[in-house]
This record gives C-alpha cells, sequence and structure tokens, in this order.
C-alpha cells in the first residue's frame, strides 16, 4: 500500500493559490507598491519549508482573507472550498473578522494570549506568517531604517513589543527549528531598532 507524504501537495493547493490571488488581487504590501500575494506565497513557502500538510499550506496561502477580505461569510466560503481544517487554522490565525477593526493593541494582546489555546497546526503557520513578516521587517531596516516603523499602527515600539511577546510564546508554545528561525530574526529586528 501506498501512502501520500504528509507534505503532498494537490490540486486543491492550486485552487488554492488562485483563489487567494483573486482574492487579494488588488491589496499591497504595507508601505510598498508590492502586490500583497507575494506574502501569502511567501508564507506558504514557509510553511511548506517547515513541514506543513496540505492543509497548513493552504491555509498559509488564505492565513488574511477573513482579516482583509470579507470576514465571517469569507471563513464559510474557506470552509466550504477547502475544508474545516484549513477553515480552522485560518480562523485561528485572523486577529479580527469585523470592520472597523478593535484598536490595535487590544487586538495583539488578545491574539498572543489566544495562543496557548491553539493546536499545533495552527501554530505553526502563525509562525511562518510571523516569520515572513519579521524577515520582511528586517531587511526594510536595512534599506530604509527608522523611517520603517511609520507603516505600523503600533509603531516602533508596538512592533517590538508584539514581535518579543509572539516570539516567547512561539519559543514556548512550539519549540523546534521554526520557532528559533523567528526568534532569530526578532532579535535581529531589534538589534537594527
Amino acid at each position: 500500500m501506498t501512502t501520500t507524504p504528509k507534505n503532498h501537495l494537490t490540486d486543491r493547493f492550486d485552487e488554492a493559490l488562485v483563489y487567494a490571488s483573486c482574492i487579494h488581487r488588488d491589496q499591497r504590501r504595507k508601505g510598498a507598491d508590492i502586490p500583497y500575494v507575494s506574502h501569502l506565497l511567501g508564507v506558504a513557502a514557509i510553511a511548506i519549508e517547515n513541514g506543513a500538510t496540505e492543509d497548513q499550506a493552504i491555509a498559509a496561502l488564505l492565513h488574511d482573507a477573513v482579516e482583509d477580505q470579507g470576514g465571517a461569510a469569507r471563513l464559510e466560503d474557506i470552509r466550504t472550498r477547502f475544508g474545516e481544517q484549513v477553515a480552522r487554522i485560518v480562523a485561528d490565525c485572523t486577529d479580527s473578522d469585523t470592520e472597523p477593526k478593535p484598536p490595535w493593541r487590544a487586538r495583539k494582546e488578545a491574539y498572543v494570549a489566544s495562543l496557548p489555546h491553539k493546536p499545533a497546526a495552527s501554530l505553526e503557520v502563525s509562525i511562518a506568517d510571523k516569520t515572513h513578516n519579521a524577515g520582511a521587517i528586517v531587511a526594510d531596516l536595512y534599506v530604509h531604517g527608522e523611517q520603517v516603523w511609520t507603516r505600523f499602527t503600533g509603531g516602533k515600539d508596538g512592533s517590538l513589543w508584539y514581535y518579543r511577546e509572539l516570539s516567547d510564546a512561539f519559543a514556548e508554545l512550539a519549540p523546534g527549528m521554526a520557532s528559533e528561525r523567528f526568534a532569530r530574526l526578532v532579535d535581529e529586528m531589534e538589534r537594527l531598532a
């Protein structure tokens, strides 16, 4: 009997890739004219490199869909198209599904506080997301310096606080190479700041 490898990707992944590209088509990265899909591809790549299942890889592509592109209705569409496990991970990666969003600090505090209650599959996708974000911040700090912080609602102090809190939480809740990679980026971010 042949078994499918844990990280085997099928047509479902291809469908999710097209779906993510379509729903985020007009969105750009913060403070840049870079298509937002670059972030989604980066998160999926990190998740896959970290050993993601197909459901996790799909959720990595869709992790911001609820927050940025349709709220609860978008989550139901994801559930219908890609299944309960993908929808669960996407929901776990979402810090707000309402417009207007609650205040930034309250959202981030609630998200960090929720991490101990999330399953490993969701934490692993969240680590991939935050790793890609931290890598982009570090790269931008080298190129643009302190002005990078003006892109973020939390500013320099809030952003550094949030990434340190995430790093500490991931180190405790999901120890391993993925959380260590993220921690190294956070250390570098703090050093450059």
